[in-house]
C-alpha cells in the first residue's frame, strides 16, 4: 500500500485519465505542499462528500502549481489510476494522509464488446455537437477502463453518476452503467431537436403567412378590391375572447375561410354573421346562484300569494345547490344539473310573472321566450347557414339575450306549439328540455355543442293533454289550478291594488276601496280561475274614481254599494238552483283551458222510434258516456227504480253553449243521474255538483283536475259534490277553506250518486214536483 495526501474536491467528480485545474484553498494547499514534500508530487483525489467519507478516489500527479488568470493559487492534477482508501496515517506537512491501494482492472470480451458500443454511443454524442478533434482522441482509445473513464468529461452526467462510476472498479458494470445513461440522453437529445425543430417550423410558418397576407392585401390593392372588412379584427377578436377549445377553432376555421373570400363571394356575408354569433354568444360566463334560502323565500312569497309547491320546488332547487357547493361538488354546467319545470294551469294565477320572481329569487338573469303559434322547427333548432336570412333558434337567441350560461328561460305558452310541413317544433323542444341531452345541444346555425345543463327552463302551459307525452316525460310538471275567493281577496289587496293606482296616478289617500267590494267583485263580477278579468275590474272603477277626482271631489271611497255605479252590475249569479228546477237537468264539474268550470247536462224524452240524439258540440268521449249512460240506466231500471218504458224512446241529451266544443272523460255520472232523474221525475238537488266517469257496471272511474272543479264548484256556489273514490287523495290539494266550504262525497258506484243527488221521492210527488216531471217528460 502507498502512502498519499488526501486533496477534497467538491465541484467536480475525477476519474482517471483526466487533466483538471484545481482552484487551491487553503486545505488544498497543504495537500499540495505535502504531495510534493514526501510522495513525489502524488495526491490522491476524492470528492468531498456531505453524508460519508469517500470509499474511492483517483491518484493523480501534480503537472503544474501556479495561479488562474484571476489571480487566484492553482494546480494542474493529471488523474493515473483508482484506488481504495484505507485508514489515516501521519505524513508530514497538515494535510490528511491515508492508506491507498490501487485497483486492478480484469478486462473480458463483453467489457470490450461494451467499451464498443459506449465509444459508439460517445461518438453520435459528439457529432450532435460537431467536435470532430475529440472524436478522432477517442476512436483512438482502445483500453475499456480508459474508454469507461472518459465519462468524467461528459456533461450530460451528473455528479452523483460521474461519482458512482468512480466507486465502480469493475469495468464491465461500468460500461453497462454508461451504456445504458448514454442512450437515455441521447433519445432525450432527440426528442428535445424534435420539439425544437417543431416549435421552429410553426415560428417559420407564421411568418410565411403573415408575409403572404401582406402580398396578398398589396395584390388585392392593385386590383382595386381591398381588403375585406374585419378579416384581420375577427382573427385579433376570436384569439382574444373566452371561448372554449372547440368554438376558438371553429370560429379560427370561419376566420381563415373569410381571408381566403374576396368581397364578391356571397360566402363572407353569412361567416361574418356566424362570427359574430359566436363572439356574442357568453360561453364561458356564469352568474352566481343566491346561497340565503330564507331571502329567495322572501322574495318569491313578496311577489306572489300562495303558489306554496312551485315556491317550495325553487327553495329546495338552491337548497341543493348550497350543499353542493359547501361540499366542494360541481356546480356549473355538468349533466343534468339544471331544472326544467312545468308550470300548468289556467290564464291569470301568475305563471308567467312567476319566471320573473324564479330568476330575481335565484340571482339569475331572465329571458321570456314565446312559444304560442309557433310551428317552424327552425325557430327552436336554428336555420342551417346557406338560407338567405339564416339565424339561430329561439333557445340560443335567449342564451344570447341574457349574456350568462344558466339564465331562467321561460317557454311560455307550450301547449301552443303547432306542427306543419315545415317540421315539429314539440319534438324539436324534446332535446332542449331533457336533462339528459342537454348539455351537448346543437343548433342548426351554429353547429356547435351548446351547454344547457344549468339553465333552469320555466314551462307554462293552460292545458297539459296537449302537449306530446314524450315531451310531458321530460318535465316536471307543477300544477296552478287557480285561487280561492280568499286568496282573491287577498292578491287584490296586496299586488293588483297598488299597481292599478300606480297607473292611474292615485294615491291611497285619494282613493279607497274596501274589503268587501274587492270580495263582491271575486264572488259576483268574475267566475274565473285567475285575477286578470278582476284586475280589469279594478282598473275599470279606478279610472271612474280618477274622473270624480277631476271633476272637483276631495276623495273616492269605493264600498259594497259603489260597485255598480263604477263597473256596473254583477256578471254572474247563482244559477244551479234555476236550472234544476225540472227533472233531467244536473250539474256537472268540467275542466276548461280557463280553469274549472260547471257543466249543465240537460235530458228530455219524446214520443218516436228508441234511439239517443246528442248536441252541444260534445267530442267521441263524451258522446261514447251519453250511450254508456243510457245503457247503463236501461239494464240496471229495476234497481234505479225507473221505468223502462219513458227511456225506451226517442231520448235527447244536450250540453248547453253549444257553439263551445266539449270532450273529456268526466261527464257519466252527471249523464247518468240526469237521465234518472228524467226517468224518474225527481229534480237533482239545486246544491250538489259531480264529477266523474262511469263504466257499464256503474264504478265510477277518477278523473282529473278535481282541485280546478272543486274551486269552480264553490264560485258556482254550490254546497256538495260527488267525486270518484280513486281521486280521494287529490283532495289533500285542495285548499283547506274550499274543502270547509263543500261537502265533499267519495263514491266508487253510481248508485250512490243517484241516491244522494235526487230530490227525495216525497218532494217530487208534490202537485208542482208532478208537474214538473210530466211536463219534462211530455216535452
Amino acid at each position: 500500500m502507498d502512502r498519499l495526501p488526501v486533496l477534497f474536491v467538491s465541484d467536480l467528480v475525477v476519474l482517471p485519465g483526466m487533466v483538471v485545474p484545481i482552484a487551491l484553498d487553503e486545505a488544498a494547499q497543504a495537500a499540495v505542499d505535502a504531495a510534493r514534500a514526501g510522495s513525489d508530487s502524488r495526491v490522491l483525489v476524492a470528492p468531498r462528500l456531505d453524508d460519508r467519507y469517500a470509499s474511492y478516489g483517483a491518484i493523480a500527479t501534480i503537472d503544474r502549481v501556479g495561479r488562474f488568470s484571476g489571480g487566484g493559487p492553482a494546480a494542474v492534477l493529471r488523474a493515473e489510476s483508482r484506488a481504495r482508501i484505507g485508514s489515516g496515517v501521519t505524513g508530514p506537512g497538515a494535510a490528511l494522509w491515508v492508506e491507498v491501494e490501487p485497483v486492478a482492472e480484469t478486462v473480458s470480451d463483453h467489457a470490450r464488446e461494451l467499451a464498443e458500443e459506449y465509444k459508439r454511443l460517445v461518438v453520435a454524442v459528439l457529432q450532435r455537437r460537431e467536435a470532430w478533434q475529440v472524436i478522432d482522441q477517442v476512436t483512438r482509445l482502445t483500453d475499456p477502463g480508459q474508454i469507461a473513464d472518459t465519462a468524467g468529461y461528459a456533461p450530460y452526467l451528473s455528479d452523483d453518476r460521474k461519482r458512482e462510476l468512480l466507486e465502480t472498479p469493475d469495468v464491465e458494470t461500468r460500461l453497462e452503467k454508461l451504456v445504458g445513461w448514454t442512450r437515455d440522453h441521447l433519445a432525450e437529445a432527440e426528442l428535445t431537436d424534435k420539439i425544437s425543430e417543431d416549435v421552429r417550423e410553426g415560428m417559420e410558418q407564421s411568418q410565411r403567412e403573415f408575409l403572404l397576407r401582406q402580398q396578398l392585401a398589396a395584390i388585392r390593392k392593385e386590383l382595386g378590391e381591398g381588403e375585406p372588412e374585419g378579416a384581420d379584427d375577427y382573427r385579433s377578436r376570436v384569439e382574444a375572447a373566452d371561448l372554449p377549445d372547440h368554438v376558438r377553432e371553429a370560429a379560427l376555421r370561419e376566420v381563415d375561410k373569410l381571408e381566403r373570400s374576396s368581397e364578391q363571394n356571397p360566402e363572407a356575408s353569412w361567416i361574418r354573421t356566424w362570427l359574430d354569433t359566436v363572439l356574442d354568444l357568453p360561453w364561458n360566463v356564469t352568474t352566481q346562484d343566491t346561497a340565503d334560502i330564507e331571502a329567495a323565500r322572501t322574495i318569491l312569497d313578496a311577489d306572489h300569494h300562495g303558489l306554496d309547491e312551485v315556491k317550495e320546488r325553487i327553495v329546495e332547487y338552491l337548497a341543493v345547490r348550497a350543499r353542493r357547493a359547501e361540499r366542494g361538488l360541481k356546480v356549473v354546467g355538468g349533466r343534468g344539473s339544471g331544472a326544467v319545470i312545468l308550470l300548468a294551469g289556467p290564464p291569470g294565477v301568475g305563471k308567467t310573472s312567476l319566471g320573473e320572481s324564479v330568476a330575481r329569487a335565484l340571482g339569475r338573469k331572465f329571458v321570456r321566450v314565446a312559444l304560442g303559434g309557433v310551428r317552424d322547427e327552425a325557430e327552436i333548432r336554428g336555420h342551417r347557414r346557406t338560407y338567405v336570412g339564416a339565424l339561430p333558434g329561439r333557445i340560443v337567441r335567449a342564451v344570447k339575450e341574457a349574456g350568462s350560461m344558466n339564465p331562467v328561460v321561460l317557454l311560455d305558452e307550450v301547449d301552443k306549439v303547432g306542427s306543419d310541413y315545415r317540421g315539429d317544433p314539440a319534438a324539436a323542444l324534446l332535446e332542449v328540455l331533457d336533462p339528459a341531452q342537454n348539455h351537448t345541444f346543437r343548433d342548426h346555425y351554429l353547429e356547435l355543442d351548446l351547454d344547457l345543463s344549468d339553465v333552469v327552463f320555466i314551462a307554462t302551459a293552460n292545458v297539459v293533454e296537449t302537449i306530446p307525452s314524450a315531451l310531458l316525460d321530460r318535465m316536471e310538471l307543477v300544477s296552478i289550478d287557480g285561487y280561492t275567493e280568499d286568496d282573491k281577496v287577498a292578491i287584490a289587496r296586496d299586488f293588483l291594488l297598488p299597481r292599478q293606482l300606480e297607473r292611474a296616478a292615485l294615491t291611497d289617500a285619494e282613493v279607497t276601496v274596501s274589503d268587501e267590494a274587492l270580495r263582491e267583485l271575486a264572488a259576483d263580477y268574475t267566475r274565473e280561475a285567475g285575477v286578470r278579468q278582476l284586475e280589469r275590474l279594478l282598473a275599470k272603477a279606478l279610472r271612474k274614481a280618477a274622473t270624480r277626482l277631476a271633476t272637483g271631489e276631495e276623495h273616492v271611497d269605493i264600498g259594497l254599494g259603489d260597485l255598480k255605479a263604477l263597473v256596473g252590475r254583477p256578471r254572474f249569479t247563482p244559477e244551479s238552483a234555476e236550472r234544476t228546477t225540472v227533472p233531467g237537468v244536473a250539474t256537472g264539474l268540467a275542466v276548461t283551458g280557463l280553469g274549472g268550470d260547471v257543466l249543465f247536462i240537460e235530458a228530455s224524452a219524446s214520443d218516436g222510434p228508441a234511439g239517443l240524439t246528442l248536441t252541444g258540440q260534445l267530442g267521441d268521449v263524451m258522446k261514447e258516456s251519453a250511450r254508456i249512460a243510457l245503457s247503463y240506466v236501461l239494464s240496471h231500471a229495476a234497481e234505479l227504480g225507473v221505468d223502462p218504458a219513458v227511456l225506451d224512446r226517442q231520448v235527447h241529451v244536450h250540453v248547453p253553449a253549444g257553439a263551445v266544443p266539449k270532450d273529456g272523460p268526466s261527464a257519466g255520472i252527471t249523464m247518468v243521474t240526469a237521465l234518472v232523474s228524467l226517468a224518474t221525475g225527481r229534480p237533482v238537488r239545486s246544491e250538489v255538483g259531480m264529477t266523474g266517469e262511469v263504466t257499464l257496471n256503474g264504478r265510477v272511474l277518477p278523473i282529473g283536475g278535481l282541485k280546478q272543479k272543486l274551486l269552480a264548484a264553490q264560485r258556482a256556489g254550490l254546497t256538495e259534490v260527488f267525486v270518484p273514490l280513486r281521486n280521494e287523495a287529490d283532495l289533500d290539494d285542495v285548499p283547506a277553506e274550499v274543502r270547509e266550504a263543500l261537502t265533499v262525497h267519495i263514491v266508487g258506484d253510481v248508485r250512490d250518486v243517484v241516491r244522494g243527488a235526487l230530490e227525495p221521492a216525497a218532494a217530487a210527488e208534490s202537485p208542482g214536483g208532478t208537474a214538473r216531471a210530466t211536463a219534462s217528460v211530455a216535452a
